[in-house]
């Protein structure tokens, strides 16, 4: 697994980057929880490294997990929902994705939208499954958790009453949080402490991952024991050490002007690129400077790819899946790195592997890889918003530059028709640009299709990367590097009329109006589109009307 296989070329290349490296004891450094590798401060630095050691750490805990976990199914639960955001709530996906639920335990589903209709679907069977709930949120305060976290209990309160709905509660937070205290009044059946030293996206291995992961019948030992193999391999120095390799290479073609990073996975672990994503554009895309993932996205013709790729393939050893096609890239000079997993498990030293070689990166690239500087402007904003809405009833308007039967475009060219904008709009993508798009829809697997459509035409169009986020989802993930890169991006913005809206309660307050998850969606799309332009980025935003789906292939229509 942690052979890192690539060309002549770049493994010259990665020869000259790892003398460097060894020249300023990265690896010892690193390991010597020495900030100066990343700044010369230890703000946000000293106390984001507990994940360094989090497979030893979390061992002891595998029994404790297997137990609850086996509480809760001899009660006869047989679903769990998660409530949280960004690192709180990606490995979980990732994990329930590649590896099912084994026969006997709880279905995992994570809830991790505020678009009414998602909350509408998962609340739709509670009085007919026995569900528990996960509400996970490092700091015990995110606003999206703690709105899901007051709707699903108030469902359970009356459904079963305000004691026996607490214990359907469970809590992963970390010490001394406003949840921590939360869960204590409000009688949760129980509270998982994490280390407060590990920041949300480097929280795989940690109870944020492996709890929710052992309630579907995955066993955390494994991937704790491939998390301790690699954490082994990653202290190694020199060219025997992955995640020196791999962030070496990454960080130093990023200022070569290779900066989009293109993953291919094979197809059942697909789901591992979500949190590649995040873990990669929030810790990288900050002062000016940044690697954009592109996940998802089908290979395509390598003579369409620019010069601003680094392709990296992870493959099941038993999947023959894009070896041709990786074959085609190389030959026509676009840098290639490739690693092959023997089993799913390889999960957990996959996991790590990337958090160290995410910190190698930060440091090739000068920057702090554990804050998030520009994260908390659209927060400021959406708050703003939603203050509005509370005194006034109504949120901010703008005018729009194309209006017709309840669609509405704002910003951009004017013209006659959404797609006509939006071609005009990205014909001004730079060379080294890419494009993505915000969809604040209900994530259900008619929204994917349309998306995967809208993703594909959009690159053989335009030739550029496309990154694709749900919002407000990417605000925890992406969000950081829009703001904080070089300011490459072109951002398209989407939009729909919620088919009934949803309150939100314990909201309201006399004489101001109440907050339904429609409006936060709403202002949270609003205020990050006034935080990207207040950042000079280029913003189209396409409102899709009732019918975002109809909308959407109308628009891919005139793409083709």
């Amino acid at each position: 697994m942690m052979d890192i296989r690539c060309s002549a070329t770049e493994r010259v290349a990665a020869r000259e980057i790892l003398g460097r490296l060894g020249e300023k004891r990265i690896v010892e450094r690193i390991w010597n929880r020495d900030h100066t590798v990343w700044k010369p401060g230890p703000e946000e630095i000293a106390n984001r490294l507990g994940w360094m050691d989090s497979p030893l750490r979390m061992a002891p805990f595998a029994p404790e997990m297997e137990r609850f976990a086996g509480a809760l199914r001899s009660e006869g639960f047989t679903h769990a929902l998660l409530l949280g955001m960004g690192g709180s709530s990606l490995a979980p996906e990732v994990l329930r994705k590649t590896f099912g639920v084994a026969g006997g335990f709880l279905d995992l589903a994570i809830v991790d939208s505020t678009d009414p209709d998602f909350i509408r679907y998962n609340a739709r069977l509670l009085g007919e499954r026995k569900t528990c709930f996960i509400v996970s949120t490092k700091s015990g305060t995110t606003v999206e958790t703690l709105s899901l976290f007051r709707f699903f209990h108030e469902k359970m309160k009356a459904l079963l009453g305000k004691e026996e709905a607490g214990r359907r509660f469970i809590a992963i937070t970390d010490p001394g949080s406003p949840l921590a205290g939360l869960a204590e009044k409000l009688g949760f059946r129980e509270t998982f402490l994490n280390d407060p030293g590990i920041g949300g996206r480097y929280s795989a291995l940690s109870w944020f991952g492996l709890l929710p992961a052992a309630l579907c019948g995955i066993d955390p030992r494994k991937l704790l024991d491939h998390g301790e193999k690699a954490m082994e391999a990653c202290r190694r120095e020199g060219e025997g050490n992955p995640a020196l390799f791999l962030g070496g290479i990454i960080g130093e073609y990023a200022l070569r002007g290779k900066d989009k990073l293109t993953f291919v996975l094979s197809p059942e672990i697909s789901g591992f690129g979500a949190w590649l994503e995040q873990l990669i554009a929030e810790s990288t895309g900050k002062e000016g400077k940044g690697i954009l993932p592109v996940v998802g996205e089908s290979l395509g013709n390598p003579a369409l790819y620019g010069t601003d790729r680094l392709f990296v393939s992870i493959r099941l050893k038993w999947e023959g899946a894009y070896g041709p096609a990786l074959k085609r890239l190389e030959g026509l000079g676009h840098p290639v790195l490739s690693m092959e997993m023997g089993e799913l498990a390889e999960l957990g030293g996959q996991f790590y592997l990337w958090e160290m070689a995410t910190a190698v990166a930060g440091h090739v690239l000068g920057v702090n890889p554990f804050d998030q500087p520009d994260v908390e402007a659209a927060k400021k904003l959406a708050g703003q918003m939603a203050g509005q809405y509370r005194e006034t009833g109504t949120l901010p308007e703008e005018t729009p530059v194309f209006e017709k039967e309840g669609i509405f475009v704002y910003g951009g060219p004017g013209g006659a028709s959404p797609g006509g904008i939006l071609r005009s709009f990205l014909a001004d993508v730079p060379e080294d640009g890419y494009i993505a798009v915000q969809a604040y829809l209900d994530p259900c697997l008619e929204t994917d299709r349309v998306l995967s459509e809208f993703r594909k035409l959009l690159f053989l169009r335009f030739g550029k990367a496309v990154s694709i986020g749900y919002g407000p989802r990417y605000l925890h993930s992406t969000g950081q590097l829009f703001k904080g890169d070089g300011g490459k991006g072109f951002f398209v913005q989407l939009t729909a009329d919620a088919g009934e809206d949803v309150e939100i309660p314990g909201d309201g307050t006399p004489g101001k109006a109440a907050m339904t998850f429609g409006v936060l969606e709403k202002a949270q799309a609003l205020g990050d589109r006034r935080a990207l332009l207040a950042r000079g980025r280029k913003v189209l935003s396409i409102h899709l009307g009732g019918d975002p789906v109809k909308t959407l292939e109308g628009i891919c229509e005139e793409l083709r």
